[in-house]
């Protein structure tokens, strides 16, 4: 989906800068020069976050093959300690509750 916005942005600019080609004027110039600028630094960033995402999920995802048990172990820590926050701040929200269990 950001591919396809990306790459329609891209498009988009082009064509911008192709329709204006013949516009003579300063401004125009310049304003199509820092546009034309402003894509090539867009499409590098793109890369360069795309390089990393992937980077990062296939570390992750080597991390989780490889310490199998570790990884559902402390899945099952987190879980638990925010069970116990959860649960511990219900009952510090819920007055009411609390002294119908108490009768």
């Amino acid at each position: 989906m950001r591919n396809k916005i990306i790459g329609q942005l891209a498009q988009d600019a082009g064509a911008l800068v192709a329709a204006t080609k013949d516009v003579t004027g300063e401004q125009v110039q310049e304003a199509r020069k820092r546009l034309a600028l402003a894509l090539e630094r867009a499409k590098n960033i793109y890369g360069q976050v795309c390089d990393k995402a992937v980077d990062g999920t296939t570390a992750v995802n080597e991390l989780v093959h490889n310490n199998s048990y570790q990884a559902i172990a402390i899945g099952l820590g987190v879980g638990a300690i925010l069970g116990f926050f959860i649960a511990r701040g219900c009952k510090r929200c819920c007055p009411r509750r609390n002294t119908e269990e108490a009768e």
